[in-house]
């Protein structure tokens, strides 16, 4: 499922600053979120911004962060609020990211939709080329 479309209430998959205890944590999802959990998006290889991360689509690699749930009346802020953290705007072909529906896997093996931002097209391109892999998917291992 690829998608884009606001209009669909999913939960996010967050991967780096965003995660618990991150810089953008408290800034953006303090008082915002109805549940964090751990998951892993699988299919995706993690790389250094640097100073930030990238999620990108790389087969039989995953990626480690947690799944937030909104609160059903700070979701269209939350999701705008997302989308300007992570420079995304639909169809534009300058976007570092886009936000794309994938199935992220929790501690429990189930699955769940969950908008993530991947790397868009050509900032993945250049990374695949020339970036630093976060070797075992995991943004809190790089330090």
């Amino acid at each position: 499922m690829i998608t884009s479309d606001p209009g669909t209430p999913l939960p996010f998959f967050v991967y780096g600053t965003l995660r618990p205890g991150e810089a953008n944590h408290d800034l953006f999802l303090w008082g915002r979120t109805a549940s964090e959990e751990p998951a892993r998006l699988p299919d995706a290889a993690l790389y250094d911004g640097p100073g930030h991360p990238y999620a990108v689509e790389c087969p039989g690699t995953h990626v480690y962060g947690e799944l937030v749930t909104a609160r059903p009346d700070t979701y269209s802020e939350l999701l705008a609020a997302l989308d300007r953290l992570e420079e995304y705007l639909p169809g534009d072909p300058r976007s570092l990211y886009e936000r794309v529906a994938r199935h992220a896997v929790r501690a429990d093996g189930t699955t769940a939709s969950a908008w993530v931002y991947l790397a868009a097209p050509r900032v993945a391109a250049r990374l695949r080329a020339t970036g630093t892999l976060v070797e075992g998917g995991d943004w809190r291992s790089r330090r």
